[in-house]
């Protein structure tokens, strides 16, 4: 089956579109990526999604205007990677939409909402949509994250020692070798923040992590901030901008305001690569393979080098076949062809759930819906990727 997979993370700048063949062959399951494309938001839907998030308040009206845009970029995005990537062959959309707030109370997660109505992806396409994939895992006990525990665990499958994915996009997450799979807190989430408030918005991002690299770690605000709770809580643990976001930081920065910007970035950079290397050696990892945008600052990637010590190698996932920035929504990908096959797209020791699910909701495509045969039982154990690992 030819999938598309869409994903926009916590950072909400972009949509990332893969497309890939797969297919179940015995116990593994078979993926031949076929690329990469991302398109990002306008800057008007960017600023109006901006304002609409936690902790800003917001009204039903924005967030169906802002479900309905979302939903038409998403489509704009897909009917593209169908084109230039699949050759008009793609056969169903499994998107991911763009999370706009993750309830959690006292440890658990009690609801989610992703936005970007499918309806205007089916449409756009004329193929089948799987979208919504979180609530259900959480109606089942789960916190609904990270999903992509699942993928991670049929990819790294027989893979010598103890190996731990890892994502750094927003918020960063890792799924340890055992199955456990948690929100380890912000990777660029509150490096992002600073940089636009630290520069009044003339940058986004800390671009190559060149800011970090001019600036000074200042051991007081790390020691601060990394007396967060949330870095105490026990796994199976979820968060995001609804903690991470402009108005923590201005409180953490409080006292520090004749910092440096650049000292300040540097800090953050540092928090990010102390909190993942705490979890990484939590859970006993003898190697780390690391995917989303943090790969692409050199700074982040050495400060986490640095952490984990010459003994826990850092490898990119783009090493074992799967490029680090469309990772993600190759999984996703995964997850809506599970969906289709009837199969389960968790495993409850990653969420916490009581039992696997099969996810999300399924918009109908032109023709309809076109069920593969439904294979049912728990679904394949391994990963191959291009012919690797097999």
């Amino acid at each position: 089956m030819r999938v598309i997979g869409l994903m926009s993370g916590t950072s909400y700048d972009a949509i990332d579109a893969a497309a890939a063949d797969l297919t179940i062959d015995g116990d593994r399951l078979l993926l031949s990526p076929l690329g990469l494309i991302t398109r990002g938001y306008d800057e008007s839907l960017r600023e109006a999604l901006g304002a609409a998030l936690p902790p800003a308040a917001t009204t039903l009206a924005d967030v169906c205007r802002l479900d309905t845009r979302i939903g038409q970029a998403f489509a704009s995005a897909a009917a593209e990677a169908d084109r230039e990537l699949c050759d008009g062959r793609a056969e169903l959309v499994a998107s991911h939409g763009q999370t706009v707030y993750h309830w959690v109370e006292d440890g658990q997660a009690r609801g989610t909402l992703q936005i970007g109505q499918p309806a205007w992806i089916a449409e756009a396409t004329g193929l089948p949509v799987v979208s919504d994939f979180r609530p259900r895992d959480i109606a089942a006990g789960g916190q609904g994250a990270p999903l992509v525990s699942i993928v991670d665990q049929m990819w790294l499958r027989g893979r010598p020692g103890a190996p731990a994915a890892l994502n750094l996009g927003g918020i960063a997450n890792i799924t340890a070798p055992d199955g456990t799979a948690f929100d380890t807190g912000p990777a660029n989430a509150l490096i992002d923040v600073a940089v636009r408030e630290l520069t009044r918005e003339r940058l986004t991002y800390d671009l190559d992590g060149e800011m970090a690299a001019r600036g000074t770690v200042d051991e007081g605000l790390l020691a601060g901030l990394l007396r967060e709770p949330y870095y105490a809580l026990p796994a199976p643990k979820t968060t995001g901008k609804e903690l991470f976001h402009l108005p923590y930081l201005r409180t953490a920065l409080s006292g520090y305001e004749a910092l440096a910007p650049e000292d300040v970035i540097a800090t953050l950079t540092r928090l990010t690569a102390r909190t993942v290397a705490d979890a990484v050696r939590s859970v006993g990892a003898s190697e780390v393979i690391v995917s989303g945008g943090g790969t692409r600052n050199p700074t982040l990637m050495a400060f986490l080098r640095a952490e984990l010590g010459a003994g826990i190698p850092l490898r990119t996932s783009d090493e074992l076949g799967l490029s680090s920035a469309a990772k993600e929504a190759y999984a996703f990908a995964v997850l809506g062809f599970l969906t289709a096959h009837g199969l389960p797209g968790t495993v409850p020791e990653s969420t916490g759930a009581r039992h696997p699910s099969v996810l999300g909701s399924l918009t109908p495509g032109r023709s309809g819906v076109r069920v593969p045969e439904q294979r049912g039982g728990s679904g394949p154990a391994r990963l191959v990727v291009d012919g690797r690992g097999q």
